[in-house]
C-alpha cells in the first residue's frame, strides 16, 4: 500500500537515493532539506522535476521542523513513515575538536533526530500506526580511532532508537535502525575536522594518522570496487514494505566490521535487561 513518507537530509547522498527509490515504488515522498530557495535550490528543483514533493526543513531549528511537518499534515492528513537521515560527519584527533564543534554535530545527529521524531509522533499515535527509520552507522556499535566524536553521536542514536522502539511498541509504531558502513557520499567529503591544530601538532606522528586514514578511505570509496550507496536505499525500502511488527530492530548494510555480531550478541542481553525491569512485553527484538 502506498505510504506518505518524510525523509530528512534529502538533498544528496543516502537521503536523495532513499527518496527516489521510495517514490519509484509508488509512495508519496516528501524530500526535506534546508535552504530550498538558496543553497539547495538546484537539488530541490531536480527532485520536484522527478515528481517528488519537497519541503524546507532544518533539523536544528524547531520552528522549521514544526512548520514542515504541519505543511505535510495539512496536505496529506497523516505521515506513515519518517526516515531520519540528516547527519554530519567528523574525523580527527578527538581532543582537538572544540566544544562548539561537538555541540553542533550532536545538534544535527542526535537532537535533530529527536526534534523531527517528536514533531511526527503525535500524528502516528493518533492513527495507531507508523514507522520510524533512523539512519545510524556501524560506528554506533564499533569504534574507529579518530572518529570518536561522530561515533559518539551514533552511539547516542542507538540508545535513542532502542528506547523509542520499546516505548512505541504497544502503540502500533515500529522503530528501526539502519547501520551503514562507509559509502561514497558527500557527507564524508564534507566531514568536519578539528579546529585546534596546535593540539593536533602536539600528538606528533599520531596526529598525522587521521589525514592519512581519511585519504585512504576516500580513495577506497572512489575506486571501481567502491560500495554502492543504493544499498542503503534498498534496505530502507525493504523495511517500508515489510509488515508492521515484523521488521528487524537493526539492519547492517555493507562491511560491518563486527557490528552485526554485536547486534546479535547484544539483543538477548538487552531483552533480559528489559525483562528484569518487568517490561518484557515491550520487547520485539529482531535481528537482520
Amino acid at each position: 500500500m502506498p505510504k506518505i513518507i518524510l525523509v530528512t537530509g534529502a538533498s544528496s547522498g543516502f537521503g536523495r537515493l532513499i527518496c527516489e527509490t521510495l517514490a519509484g515504488s509508488g509512495h508519496t515522498v516528501f524530500a526535506s532539506m534546508r535552504n530550498t530557495k538558496g543553497k539547495n535550490k538546484e537539488h530541490a528543483d531536480s527532485l520536484r522535476n522527478r515528481g517528488l514533493q519537497v519541503v524546507d526543513l532544518d533539523v536544528i531549528k524547531s520552528s522549521s521542523v514544526e512548520t514542515a511537518v504541519a505543511e505535510i499534515l495539512s496536505a496529506q492528513g497523516h505521515i506513515d513513515v519518517l526516515i531520519n537521515n540528516a547527519g554530519v560527519a567528523s574525523a580527527g584527533v578527538s581532543e582537538a575538536f572544540s566544544d562548539q564543534q561537538v555541540a553542533e554535530l550532536f545538534d544535527v545527529n542526535v537532537t535533530g533526530v529527536h526534534r523531527v521524531t517528536r514533531a511526527v509522533l503525535p500524528s502516528m499515535r493518533k492513527n495507531g500506526e507508523g514507522l520510524i527509520v533512523n539512519i545510524g552507522s556501524i560506528l554506533g556499535r564499533v569504534t574507529f580511532p579518530f572518529f570518536g566524536i561522530y561515533g559518539a553521536s551514533k552511539f547516542a542514536v542507538e540508545a535513542l532508537s532502542e528506547s523509542y522502539r520499546y516505548e512505541l511498541s504497544q502503540l502500533g509504531i515500529d522503530v528501526c535502525l539502519v547501520q551503514p558502513s562507509a559509502y561514497p557520499t558527500q557527507m564524508y567529503a564534507s566531514a568536519s575536522h578539528p579546529v585546534d591544530q596546535n593540539t593536533v601538532a602536539a600528538y606528533g606522528e599520531v596526529g598525522e594518522i587521521p589525514a592519512a586514514m581519511f585519504d585512504h578511505f576516500m580513495t577506497m570509496l572512489s575506486g571501481a570496487d567502491a560500495p554502492n550507496p543504493q544499498d542503503i536505499a534498498d534496505a530502507v525500502s525493504d523495511l517500508v514494505s515489510q509488515a508492521a511488527g515484523k521488521r528487524a530492530a537493526r539492519v547492517v548494510v555493507g562491511a560491518g566490521f563486527g557490528a552485526d555480531a554485536i547486534n546479535t550478541s547484544a539483543a538477548p542481553v538487552q531483552a533480559e535487561t528489559v525483562k528484569a525491569l518487568g517490561l518484557g512485553h515491550l520487547d520485539s527484538t529482531k535481528i537482520a
